[in-house]
């Protein structure tokens, strides 16, 4: 298993999905073999994380750098030194250490997962050089267009063109294809139309029970704000307005966006609202502390904008096994939607709606002080476990020795 972010790295909830793969995939009969970078690398780390990875999976470190802190000259480096990526210099180190750990181990099938796209050129040299089956698992999209405004992404021209490189030669060389989210698999199964329907797969983010079995027993926002996918400018908008019209007040409502990132620029614009005794911007917590918060909460907040409409927030499934309310300020159309919609969840408001927010969050809190707002059962959410996860791959990993 090829992972970029695998503990002591210390960041977003994007480490939990190879972590809590290669957790629960020798539950399902599969033993997997970690290859990630030396923790050097990382821009962040968490030495508290190394005991979250499990003892009984073998761990390889290969020697990676950080274009941007290590190889730079008074804080600029040449661009072809960050492609695809600032971690590109894990290549090498990474398939030497990958054919030690393939002779030694001799696996069955190569996993890599975004978004560190290195991985997918590490994994793409392995399986050249082995013919070992290939699993690319992508999760978001590499290359994509906003559909409102034609903005391509990444927005980088010389970022998205090697994306784009890689991505063809992966879709036409792994053996499946797995997203996060059935948009994100309809546009690549429309974008190549040649591959077989059968290399696509969906394998949704979820949650891990034993976490919050952990931590089992105010409106809550836990993680990343990004100005052009979550953008809270609205929702601040129309916080201001209901104070102004005495619906609000810091007697009643609380709101904590914690770990949101760009705290100055938030910071500023929630001052500039004058709801800073409202709105808090907290710094991030470690996992399960986390948790401890979601489920301490009153209810919960999603930020999804409609360009984003076939990508779901992972947090989104952590939210569901919390049991709180959620109010999701999102597309009606769009994936995250329709995963609320599909547990009975309909408390929801166009996230660049001041007016529809403002009327979506009074009925909100209503709702939750009277013990009606909509919670997801427990039956419901068991199938988004990271457990049932690990078991959907590995029915895909026998399904691609198989043939």
């Amino acid at each position: 298993m090829i992972a970029f972010h695998y503990p002591p790295f210390a960041g977003g909830s994007g480490i939990q999905r190879a972590l809590k793969f290669s957790r629960y995939l020798p539950d399902h009969g599969w033993q997997p073999v970690i290859l990630t970078a030396t923790p050097r690398a990382y821009p962040q780390v968490d030495n508290g994380q190394i005991h979250s990875a499990p003892v009984n999976v073998p761990i390889r470190r290969a020697f990676a750098l950080d274009t941007a802190r290590h190889l730079s000259i008074g804080n600029s480096y040449l661009r072809w030194m960050a492609l695809p990526d600032r971690w590109v210099s894990w290549w090498p180190g990474a398939v030497f250490a990958g054919l030690h750990v393939i002779r030694k181990y001799r696996p069955q099938v190569i996993w890599s997962t975004y978004p560190i796209a290195t991985a997918h050129l590490i994994g793409l040299t392995l399986h050249r050089l082995t013919g070992i089956r290939w699993i690319v698992d992508f999760r978001d999209p590499m290359t994509d267009t906003d559909p409102l405004t034609g903005v391509e992404y990444p927005l980088d021209p010389a970022i998205r063109r090697v994306n784009g490189w890689i991505e063809r030669l992966t879709v036409k060389r792994c053996i499946r294809a797995t997203f996060t989210t059935a948009g994100t698999l309809s546009m690549y199964a429309d974008r190549y139309p040649e591959i077989p329907q059968s290399r696509w797969a969906m394998i949704e983010n979820g949650y891990d029970e034993e976490e919050f079995i952990a931590a089992e027993g105010v409106l809550v926002h836990s993680g990343l704000l990004y100005p052009d996918a979550r953008d809270p400018i609205a929702f601040f908008t129309a916080l201001a307005e209901l104070r102004r019209a005495g619906r609000i007040s810091p007697i009643n409502l609380k709101i904590i966006l914690r770990a949101s990132g760009n705290e100055d620029y938030y910071g500023q614009r929630i001052r500039e609202n004058g709801i800073n005794d409202i709105v808090f911007l907290e710094t991030s917590l470690p996992y399960r502390d986390a948790l401890v918060e979601m489920m301490n909460a009153d209810g919960l907040l999603i930020f999804q904008a409609a360009n984003c409409n076939s990508q779901i927030p992972a947090k989104l499934y952590e939210y569901l096994r919390a049991h709180r309310p959620i109010f999701a300020l999102t597309d009606r159309s769009g994936d995250t939607a329709c995963v609320l919609r599909a547990q009975g969840i309909d408390t929801m408001a166009p996230l660049d709606s001041e007016e529809q927010i403002a009327q979506g969050l009074l009925s909100f809190l209503l709702r939750v002080r009277e013990g009606r707002a909509p919670i997801a059962s427990y039956e419901q959410v068991r199938n988004y476990s990271r457990n049932s996860r690990t078991q959907d791959l590995a029915r895909l990993l026998d399904s691609s020795v198989s043939e």
